[in-house]
């Protein structure tokens, strides 16, 4: 396998020393090639210009013929291309240990220097060997610069994904400021605290903090997990995770949520589900950085941005007993509040145009119109279920395959919500039948638990009301959820 050949630009005014850096690379110019030669800062400047990319070290004299030298077009030079390394050679010392020199030079970007004497001054650079050493090193450097670049830009593009399909649309006032706190928090280790209704996208504000552009953590991992759908029991080993044998079943080691964060951003949706033996830990975990693993003497220290949720009133739990006061105040550093979509209105009318586009092109579908009383209905319309009911009410219509949205059309969607008591299931008595007769009953059961659970749930602010509506501990309403594909 051949070795690629390190591409060299030597900027030198002097033209004996010239001869002694051809010299010293000759033997290995199968490996080392001098492409170009200047002999002045500015000269070299257009040359990379003219040629990006192109080069993969540059050889410089410190001193050279014009204005521009030394540190000035080391730092110019890494302008053009911060992957290319920079290899000084100078006649200004010959003390090997000036550290003030070679400081100033790293400072300035230069990869390594070496003195032009004492030594054959017709020939060589002083210490060739070295000098060889320095050019495939400097090399190898920028090959692994390279390649970190092109992770980097994958790992963009990947963020740009995310923060693509987790847009937040709306251009209302209370949306722009919360972009703009958005921004702002994103640099932040602070827990971060968001509070609103059900269905107003507490998660896609999480989501857009942790990918923010400002965020250092963007390319760490996002963690969510809902504290409501985990049994008691589970909720500790889940978080904080258990070692081997830590209890019966315990077979083998199990990371935690906290430590699978670790340099990244944990979200902890539906913080007052969250059992008081859990507070305690989660607490420690705030104070300390250091997470207490089931099964563990010693501590495990982690680095996590904590951001939670909740649709319910912190304060009001607290005052019950419910939620721990000093966990409250610990998570509440950083506020945001996401407002319920009626108190944005304005932003309706891109939200539905939004998801319009948005599943007409995931569903294969011409993309229909939607007629003005449509758009005012759906604007004086309250919204009991926010952005997520509008989402899931737009993606409905487009089942009925219609050219045009009317109201007629929305009301039949919405199952007439003011009456929904009395007409939500009458269009499943008509479909008891199926071309191909009548359908099992554990069929129809599915049907009728998918239908009614939806129901409850438009008829509660929170996954945890439509429980105890049903009478369910959460984590069974959560897995029947899950099985009837709703969530």
């Amino acid at each position: 396998m051949l070795e690629e050949q390190i591409k060299v630009l030597l900027i030198e005014d002097e033209d004996f020393d010239v001869r002694r850096v051809e010299n010293t690379i000759k033997p290995f110019e199968n490996r080392i090639k001098i492409v170009d030669v200047v002999s002045d800062g500015r000269s070299a400047i257009d040359l990379l210009d003219k040629k990006r990319n192109f080069y993969d070290v540059v050889i410089m004299d410190f001193q050279i013929a014009g204005g521009l030298r030394g540190a000035q077009l080391i730092k110019k030079i890494k302008d053009f291309d911060l992957a290319i390394q920079i290899i000084v050679i100078t006649k200004m010392t010959v003390n090997i240990t000036d550290y003030d020199f070679a400081h100033n030079l790293i400072e300035a970007g230069a990869f390594w220097y070496c003195t032009k004497y004492p030594g054959d001054i017709e020939q060589y650079i002083y210490q060739p060997t070295d000098f060889i050493m320095s050019i495939i090193n400097a090399f190898e450097r920028k090959k692994l610069i390279k390649e970190k670049q092109k992770s980097n830009q994958k790992l963009n593009r990947n963020v740009e994904n995310v923060l693509a399909n987790k847009k937040i649309v709306g251009v209302s006032s209370t949306i722009k400021k919360m972009r703009e706190e958005i921004s702002k928090y994103a640099n932040s280790n602070a827990p971060i605290l968001i509070t609103g209704s059900s269905g107003t996208g507490k998660e896609l504000v999480a989501y857009n903090i942790h990918y923010n552009y400002n965020s250092p953590r963007k390319f760490e991992n996002f963690i969510p997990i809902n504290c409501g759908g985990i049994p008691d029991q589970l909720i500790e080993s889940e978080l904080f995770g258990y070692e081997k044998g830590a209890f019966t079943g315990a077979e083998k080691s199990k990371p935690g949520l906290f430590e699978m964060a670790h340099h990244g951003t944990i979200f902890l949706d539906e913080i007052s589900e969250l059992p008081l033996t859990a507070q305690v830990k989660l607490l420690r975990v705030l104070q300390d950085g250091e997470v207490e693993k089931i099964g563990r003497t010693e501590k495990i220290k982690v680095d996590v941005r904590v951001i939670s949720a909740t649709n319910r009133n912190l304060e009001d739990e607290v005052r019950e007993k419910k939620f721990r006061e000093d966990l409250f105040y610990r998570l509440n550093v950083v506020p945001i509040h996401v407002p319920p979509l009626r108190e944005r209105k304005e932003d309706i009318h891109y939200l539905i145009d939004y998801f319009l586009n948005e599943f007409s092109i995931d569903m294969g579908k011409e993309m229909p119109v939607i007629n003005e009383e449509a758009i005012k209905l759906l604007v004086d319309y309250g919204w009991p279920g926010n952005v997520r009911e509008l989402k899931n009410l737009i993606q409905r219509l487009l089942f009925y395959d219609e050219k045009i949205i009317t109201p007629q059309l929305i009301q039949t969607a919405l199952g007439k919500r003011a009456s929904l008591s009395e007409n939500y299931f009458a269009n499943d008595i008509l479909s008891f039948k199926s071309p191909e007769g009548i359908q099992a009953l554990k069929h129809m059961e599915k049907i009728f638990r998918e239908k009614y659970f939806k129901y409850i749930r438009m008829q509660s602010e929170s996954d945890s009301e439509a429980a105890k509506k049903l009478g369910l501990a959460p984590p069974n309403y959560y897995r029947m959820c899950k099985e009837l594909g709703l969530k």
